[in-house]
């Protein structure tokens, strides 16, 4: 996506903004990938988000007032997402939702906070982002610590007398899960044999598929995104090759089964928990699964609608949209959404939701693992 393409994606958002505020609606942003590797993810982001607004005026909006999201798109890019979140801050969101990639949303939410401008993110799970002690930077989603907590007890309990490879992608993300995967797998006493990155984009992977059957991997543990995910498994099935692959979030995306096909069967992964199982959320899931978001594939979709939710709980509470007493009202009170019942810290991560269970790819999607061993 070019320079040119951003700009005009922004601009028209901007355009919508000023019609907007002549309308007299207030305004909720998304900052999401919508186009490149990761926009399908986006594309998800943004179902959940139009979904939950359009719900919200259904009942006559927040605070009497009508809700416009407006999208742009941040291709999940650093640079991209700089120029995102400023479109955002300029057109005077009440809200920013995103972004996705933690590599995208750690620039980015120095630009929300500097502004003073909410920022709820439904995805990026990197540690730092609500580390950096920011008032109004939340997240409707668990961190990387936490993930790694979960990753590193099974590979332990249930891998610990095999050799085990870590690779990650490089980015924000997919590096930082995997050295706090380490850390606690080596706390637990054992050590990998391999512990390498790759580069995003990357798509030949014969050199580290020939290095760990070189040194005899049985178990790898990939903490990346999904795309680069698929081809290393892929790659390593064609070749007669197949370690158990053990594998973060990062891959809970159709992407990874289109991409490695057979090969993906059996892949477990780390997730969030499925949000809970009511009447709102199965017809939620019927209306998800109608825009393409069927069963594990619509469960990231539930995390957008949420954050929608709970800003707007927080702004009834706070009796004003001003991002300060919004934020204030987060950190305070409870809320109810369709993910369960959640607050946030004070640092900003949510409570209540964001506990990571295992999952098993079979046929092309991913499942419970029920007899995975207990988190701790």
């Amino acid at each position: 996506m070019t320079r040119f393409h951003v700009r005009l994606v922004v601009g028209l958002a901007l355009l919508l903004a000023a019609t907007s505020a002549v309308r007299g609606e207030v305004l909720v942003g998304l900052a999401s990938p919508l186009t490149g590797p990761m926009g399908w993810a986006g594309a998800s982001n943004q179902v959940g988000a139009e979904s939950a607004v359009a719900d919200l005026n259904a009942k006559g909006g927040v605070l009497g007032e009508r809700i416009e999201l407006i999208v742009v798109d941040d291709y999940c890019d650093p640079e991209q997402a700089l120029v995102a979140a400023e479109k955002l801050v300029d057109a005077a969101v009440a809200l920013a939702i995103g972004h996705h990639c933690s590599h995208a949303t750690l620039p980015a939410s120095r630009v929300y906070a500097g502004a003073g401008v909410l920022m709820i993110t439904p995805f990026s799970t990197n540690p730092k982002i609500t580390e950096q002690g920011f008032a109004t930077v939340f997240r409707m989603c668990g961190r990387d610590d936490r993930q790694a907590q979960v990753a590193g007890a099974l590979l332990a309990e249930r891998f610990g007398h095999d050799r085990i490879a870590i690779l990650h992608d490089g980015t924000v993300y997919g590096q930082g899960l995997a050295e706090e995967t380490k850390k606690r797998l080596n706390e637990r006493g054992v050590a990998e044999i391999l512990f390498e990155g790759i580069q995003l984009g990357q798509v030949d992977f014969a050199d580290i598929v020939q290095k760990m059957r070189e040194t005899d991997v049985q178990v790898l543990y990939y903490a990346g995104l999904r795309h680069e995910a698929g081809l290393i498994v892929r790659q390593a099935y064609d070749h007669g090759y197949r370690p158990q692959v053990v594998a973060s979030d990062g891959v809970g995306g159709e992407e990874f089964a289109l991409i490695a096909g057979a090969a993906a069967d059996g892949t477990l992964m780390t997730y969030l928990a499925s949000p809970p199982a009511t009447t709102e959320n199965a017809l939620l899931a019927e209306g998800f699964a109608a825009k393409g978001y069927a069963g594990s594939f619509g469960l990231g979709t539930f995390r957008s609608y949420a954050v929608v939710q709970a800003w707007a709980q927080a702004v009834e509470h706070a009796g004003t949209f001003a991002p300060g007493a919004v934020a204030e009202a987060l950190r305070t009170f409870q809320f109810d959404t369709v993910v369960g019942r959640i607050g946030f810290d004070d640092k900003g991560d949510v409570t209540g939701f964001g506990t990571y269970v295992w999952y098993v790819w079979q046929g092309g999607e991913f499942v419970p693992l029920e007899a995975a061993p207990a988190n701790d």
